[in-house]
């Protein structure tokens, strides 16, 4: 296979080993691996076709390999964010993103109703690599996880699927089931917001914070809201998950207040993964990525979880 159809293939690559690994970095590792082995293949029917077969069984085989890796890991493992001005050129179709530079001054749309609708058909919409999505998915096995992606997500064909993961058609579609029978179990009752209403949830929730009214910041959460923070170790940061809507108003007007105090800091609104996210900064090196799981309660939009990368290795 020739170089220049490999580097036209990279970007799809890139988002297809990413929302299987959720790590930027490994999906780089697979991508390029991937690209090495199909380089020496010369009778190609459809390089896509290959090249997923092949970035699917690297990421398979790290999967595997990752969850042994974790059981060391100090803290929650939380997937890294992905820019939006990435999404765009890695996605099966079109679709138009916002940068998130930290310089860049977010737009959205206003709030609107959410009807209610299916919980894994709201959660995976095409092409996406939402943060909701993402943690849901370290709920299934490395297969599960392959096959839902492959087909809920990029909308693969049985057929490509069952040779991408090297089983038969009918057992693809047994695994598909499990998984989103798990994944709907997590996801549990609440409707997702969609995008519109999202956006102006967490503009709600920044505003109130920026604004110091804890009812205001209360109000914007869910009664079981969590706040769950990826530190591994490396920066000083919850320990444990922070539950509850007062506990988590106070962390955030804490940190919120800590942040004014300092001449070093900043933040901003960015898109990552597909929706608005917070994004701390310390001089120009981002500090914190927040990023926001929005559901339908009660007719009302509300913060349900709130994912804090610290990592620096993953920012």
């Amino acid at each position: 296979m020739d170089a220049a159809t490999l580097e036209a293939e990279r970007p799809y690559l890139r988002g297809v080993a990413y929302r299987l690994l959720g790590s930027v970095h490994d999906a780089d590792d697979a991508v390029q691996e991937a690209m090495v082995r199909a380089s020496a293949v010369t009778d190609v029917r459809s390089a896509r076709a290959l090249l997923t077969t092949i970035v699917t069984r690297l990421c398979l085989d790290e999967l595997r390999s990752a969850r042994r890796r974790r059981v060391r890991y100090v803290g929650p493992w939380l997937p890294e964010p992905w820019p939006d001005d990435e999404i765009a050129s890695s996605s099966t179709s079109s679709s138009s993103s916002t940068s998130s530079s930290p310089s860049s001054s977010p737009s959205w749309p206003s709030s609107s109703s959410s009807p209610a609708a299916s919980t894994v058909d709201r959660l995976v919409q095409r092409d996406d690599v939402s943060m909701s999505l993402l943690v849901l998915l370290e709920a299934l096995t490395p297969l599960e996880r392959a096959a839902f992606v492959l087909r809920e997500v990029l909308d693969e064909d049985f057929a490509d699927i069952a040779v991408a993961v090297d089983r038969t058609e009918p057992a693809c579609r047994k695994v598909l089931q499990r998984a989103r029978a798990k994944v709907r179990a997590r996801q549990g009752p609440h409707v997702i917001a969609y995008a519109d209403t999202h956006a102006a949830t967490v503009t709600a929730f920044v505003m109130a914070l920026a604004s110091g009214d804890i009812d205001a910041v209360v109000r914007c959460l869910t009664d079981d809201v969590v706040v769950v923070t990826d530190h591994a170790g490396k920066v000083t940061a919850a320990r444990k998950d922070v539950v509850g809507k007062d506990h988590v108003a106070r962390l955030f007007l804490g940190l919120t207040k800590k942040s004014a105090e300092d001449p070093r800091r900043s933040a901003t609104l960015a898109w990552k993964n597909g929706a608005l996210a917070l994004v701390s900064f310390v001089g120009d090196a981002a500090d914190t990525v927040v990023t926001f799981d929005v559901v339908i309660v009660d007719g009302a939009p509300r913060v349900r979880r709130l994912w804090n990368q610290r990592n620096p290795d993953k920012l």
